[in-house]
């Protein structure tokens, strides 16, 4: 009895160990995948800004979807600058602009149209798949949300905004399903989407990302 006792007991620790074990890996395993998958999200998202703005300079409204989106930065130029040289302190002293400067051949300053998506996010830049949110597991195709709407500042002037965003459930919703509740929760209490977001279309918050 008294062995079969101590057996029971000795169980009973492992156990308890593996349980105490569990609760504290979780979280910490949890907070690691999530970090990691919310920093691919984010670099997506600042893309997504990028291309917004330009989209905005250049048609004086964002783009209603990706589709729109894509096309702009496929087939649009937009110019880029070459620099090459600068102005030294004497010619500065001097009263010299950059254009007399590159007028006389002393340094260079040329005006070059490329496809917007070469300017702004760079040669070979996936356009097609910039809709889809990163780092899905099982290579599952998720779309980001994303909308546009006119609102009017407190100055009583017409503004265009945009959101994209993507909720923790579509690239959270694999891991612990608790501990994303959490997230969830807390969000809501504290009046904020739940996941991760750029822009807004009830504010006017100048396109910042909901990480920053």
């Amino acid at each position: 009895m008294k062995v079969t006792l101590k057996i029971l007991l000795a169980a009973a620790v492992v156990v308890l160990a593996y349980m105490c074990y569990v609760s504290i890996i979780t979280p910490i395993n949890f907070d690691k995948e999530k970090e990691a998958r919310e920093k691919a999200i984010i670099a997506r998202l600042i893309d997504i800004r990028k291309a917004q703005i330009e989209y905005k300079n250049m048609y004086n409204r964002h783009a209603a979807n990706f589709d729109e989106l894509g096309k702009f930065l496929k087939e649009d130029k937009i110019p880029f600058l070459i620099k090459e040289g600068v102005l030294t302190d004497e010619q500065l002293e001097q009263g010299m602009t950059e254009a007399e400067a590159a007028k006389k051949g002393l340094i260079r300053r040329d005006t070059v149209w490329y496809t917007a998506v070469d300017t702004l996010l760079g040669k070979g830049y996936d356009v097609d798949g910039m809709r889809y949110v990163p780092g899905i597991p099982g290579g599952k195709k998720v779309e980001f949300h994303m909308d546009t709407a006119t609102l009017t500042s407190g100055s009583g002037y017409a503004i265009k905004v945009f959101v994209c965003d993507v909720p923790y459930d579509a690239y959270l919703g694999d891991l612990n399903a608790q501990l994303e509740y959490n997230l969830k929760d807390k969000a809501e209490k504290q009046g904020k989407f739940p996941g991760l977001r750029v822009g807004s279309l009830e504010e006017i918050n100048n396109n910042a990302g909901n990480w920053e």
